[in-house]
């Protein structure tokens, strides 16, 4: 059997950024407008975006995640257009996506990726709940979590919440006897040194999957490189984070990148090997990394 191979990106924060009613810039949506017009839309750019999602659609994957935090202040003018994105990027049976913290950037516009998205988020069994939402995909079974809340001004915190973390837990319980290989799909890192931007409840995360194990994590949210490994039932499990797709080098954030992961069975267990591909000069992107994970 082939390999089944996995694109991983994350955080589009699609450009441009619509021009935002005044009722919509109070509270926290005020502060980030500024921020945005004053930096970060010198370095969130679609040109990169563009060219990191035609190399990625060159290599032909099998199946494409995003971690989330493909608009930036969940105006209601942003969803449409991020919508006609994603749909570029692939059919929902090829795509799966995850909403981040700028997904759910306030309570009014909470609910707004759920509505939009909700063909690339939907779990495979009907009725299901949001998340985790379990999809089938080759030999891989995508566990959709969501900890996008809305935040104060100034925080980018995440939580699970009691509720999806009991459901993740049986979620887990029933794929640990089956003979697939997991993956876990969070917006959030697992483990963070920034208050204001860490997941809330990742220690109870860490619980759950140092009882019950997957093969692979992955995230975004820190828009940087990243690779941890923590504890599993049967050996460490590897945590993957990327820098944001759309994304110009700045200070000490890397430009836009992507992972492609190739899947397949080894013996009795699992052989995974990861690729990064970053943008380059010239909007040129290319290979930087290739190592086996598993």
């Amino acid at each position: 059997m082939a390999p089944f191979t996995l694109a991983h990106l994350s955080d589009p924060h699609l450009a441009p950024l619509p021009k935002p009613r005044l009722i919509e810039l109070a509270g926290k949506r005020a502060l980030g407008y500024f921020n945005w017009t004053r930096n970060r839309h010198k370095y969130q750019c679609r040109e990169v975006l563009d060219a990191l999602v035609a190399d990625m659609k060159a290599q032909a994957p099998d199946h494409v995640a995003v971690t989330g935090d493909l608009v930036n202040l969940a105006l209601e003018a942003e969803f449409a257009p991020a919508l006609a994105w994603l749909e570029s990027v692939g059919p929902p049976d090829r795509v799966t996506a995850i909403p981040g913290n700028h997904d759910a950037y306030v309570s009014a516009t909470r609910h707004r990726f759920g509505e939009t998205f909700l063909p690339y988020i939907a779990a495979d069994a009907p009725g299901a709940a949001a998340f985790p939402a379990v999809r089938r995909r080759g030999p891989l079974a995508l566990i959709s979590l969501s900890t996008a809340v809305p935040t104060l001004p100034l925080m980018a915190t995440g939580t699970l919440g009691h509720d999806q973390l009991a459901a993740l837990a049986e979620a887990l319980e029933r794929l640990a006897h089956e003979d697939v290989f997991r993956v876990l799909l969070v917006h959030h890192p697992l483990k963070s040194s920034a208050r204001q931007k860490r997941m809330t409840d990742a220690t109870e995360l860490l619980a759950l999957l140092k009882r019950h194990g997957v093969e692979l994590v992955l995230h975004g949210h820190d828009h940087v490189h990243s690779t941890i490994w923590v504890e599993g039932p049967n050996g460490n499990i590897p945590v993957l984070g990327v820098p944001s797709a759309s994304a110009l080098a700045h200070g000490h954030y890397p430009a836009a990148a992507y992972n492609i992961f190739r899947i397949e069975k080894d013996n009795a267990g699992w052989r995974c090997e990861q690729t990064v591909r970053s943008l380059g000069a010239g909007f040129q992107v290319g290979q930087i990394k290739h190592v086996r994970l598993i």
